[in-house]
């Protein structure tokens, strides 16, 4: 499929001043992505309580809420690529907004009659998944058709960056929302997020190509995008670093708060504090990742990043009273910082690396892929800090969290100052 650009802005003066801000359409995404993200930051507070205060739940109940939003990864992820190339992205992610929008305020409603159930919660938890898969796929191949693909950078870079700055300011929203008006109102905010979400998109003026049919069948067309996922060096590279560097990830932050508490004695009123601290390194790995990849060049940003940043990690177990918590904020921040800084060159890299007609299949198999591990890592922490003690899994998680860095040394990336634009031998890769 191809896709038209939006118009470049008359006055390049502004442009060089702005950057993509002074492009319509893409401050229009921006705006539209950044409220959703504020909305969602509330929800993660707000619907497990929903189930604790309102409907009395307990461990397993909010275990299963957890679940059922990263089961669809699971069930959906790699057809989901394949049906959302076939479909216009911005037509996707607007009904995705739109149903999202529905679902979340389903849930006030359903409280205020008096009527709300576990089984409703669970519902909605998986269905906002499932919408979440789509227009993930669809959200990595819309990008690249509202901008230059020497743009990439700087757009994820903006994306992720307020992004990032969202989840600091929507925490503490949920705390203040939950407080106030309890925790079913904290879902109204985020139902209200999606449908001005909508409406950005809906004001975007460029308009894509016509979409191709489908040539041949689902399963084929599945194992077409994993086959150039799988034998690409650069790609199957940052395949198996993301799925590694999740599992890790997950395996200290499923028992991140008891840690805080139980083995560092940190005051439960902080936990809060310290989690949005830590989200401050977001902002700042997407602020860093276009002037680094300008200096540095793509590949070796990564490099140095990976080397650097993520060894930072191994200051988190040290976390205690005092100065110790000055360690895990430097530790955290570290960590989020190079987490972000990767996904926007690695998610720019992907967008402009691979051709147009498996870009939705090639992000939906590495989403469905890195996104498989999370609830591995989540389980496999859980199980360590009962075997084996809390600041102890939290060596083993960070320390497996560095040695992932170290990944993608192993590929092409090692060499190189740029990260290629065009993949080798494409013919027969695809086939």
């Amino acid at each position: 499929m191809t896709a038209a650009l939006a118009p470049a802005p008359e006055n390049p003066r502004l442009r060089s001043r702005r950057g993509l801000f002074a492009q319509h359409d893409f401050r229009l995404l921006w705006a539209g992505q950044t409220v959703s993200r504020l909305g969602s930051s509330v929800t993660t507070v707000a619907l497990p309580l929903v189930a604790v205060l309102t409907l009395d739940a307990g461990p397993l109940a909010t275990g299963l809420l957890t679940g059922a939003v990263w089961l669809p990864w699971l069930l959906f992820g790699l057809p989901a690529g394949v049906w959302v190339g076939r479909a216009p992205r911005r037509a996707v992610m607007i009904g995705c907004n739109l149903g999202s929008a529905a679902l979340f305020a389903s849930v006030p409603l359903a409280g205020w009659f008096g009527v709300l159930t576990l089984a409703q919660l669970l519902a909605v938890a998986f269905l906002s998944g499932v919408s979440a898969v789509f227009f993930g796929a669809a959200e990595q191949a819309y990008l690249p058709e509202l901008v230059a693909p020497e743009d990439l950078i700087e757009g994820n870079a903006k994306l992720e960056g307020s992004g990032s700055a969202a989840e600091v300011a929507g925490r503490g929203l949920a705390g203040l929302t939950v407080q106030l008006l309890g925790a079913a109102t904290g879902l109204l905010i985020d139902a209200v997020s999606f449908l001005i979400a909508a409406g950005t998109l809906l004001r975007i003026r460029a308009r894509p190509g016509p979409v191709a049919p489908a040539r041949t069948g689902l399963l084929r067309e599945v194992r077409e995008g994993l086959s150039f996922l799988l034998r690409d060096p650069y790609l199957r590279a940052f395949l198996g670093f993301g799925a590694a560097a999740n599992f890790a990830l997950m395996g200290y932050q499923a028992i991140l708060v008891l840690f805080l508490v139980r083995a560092a004695g940190i005051a439960p009123g902080w936990v809060g504090a310290l989690a949005s601290a830590a989200a401050v390194g977001g902002v700042l790995g997407a602020l860093a990742a276009r002037p680094l990849c300008r200096r540095l060049g793509t590949a070796r940003a990564v490099r140095i990043v990976l080397l650097t940043a993520v060894p930072l990690g191994l200051l988190m177990p040290l976390a205690g009273p005092g100065f110790g918590t000055a360690l895990y904020v430097v530790g955290a921040v570290g960590v989020v910082a190079a987490v972000v800084l990767c996904n926007v060159v690695l998610g720019s890299f992907r967008q402009s690396y691979t051709p147009p007609e498996l870009l939705t299949r090639v992000s939906a198999g590495s989403m469905f892929v890195v996104h498989a591990t999370i609830p591995l890592g989540a389980l496999a922490g859980g199980e360590l800090g009962e075997a084996i003690g809390l600041r102890a899994t939290m060596w083993v998680m960070t320390g497996l969290l560095v040695m992932t860095g170290t990944l993608p040394l192993f590929s092409p990336l090692r060499t190189l100052r740029e990260l290629p634009t065009t993949p080798p031998q494409i013919g027969a890769i695809v086939g």
